[in-house]
């Protein structure tokens, strides 16, 4: 679903399609600790955020950029809701692509 705001701007990002995404792109989204940090947070949470109520060491702009990262990696799905936009994990489309992975990448080790 598409909205628009008045002047023609498109509210919703353009996402990729998941079968376009590679490995690679998904591996070099999630080597970065922050990036890494909200997509577990969205993993174990299991519902969707507002990019505001991730407690993020940087930036309000690096953290957009962040959420482009791993919008483009396919890992993410960003919508608004009001003025806020939301995050949503892309997971069950992810399993299709890269089964396993999310869990093997984010689930901690026993020491």
């Amino acid at each position: 679903m598409t909205v628009t705001r008045r002047g023609g701007r498109e509210r919703v990002p353009a996402h990729p399609d998941i079968r376009t995404v590679g490995l690679q792109q998904v591996l070099e989204a999630l080597v970065d600790p922050v990036r890494r940090r909200i997509v577990a947070e969205l993993y174990t949470g299991g519902q969707e955020l507002a990019c505001g109520t991730f407690d993020l060491p940087v930036s309000k702009s690096t953290a957009t950029h962040h959420f482009h990262v791993l919008r483009e990696a396919g890992l993410i799905r960003q919508y608004y809701v009001g003025t806020f936009r939301m995050n949503a994990l892309r997971r069950e489309e992810f399993e299709d692509a890269f089964p396993g992975l999310l869990q093997a990448l984010l689930t901690p080790r026993p020491e």
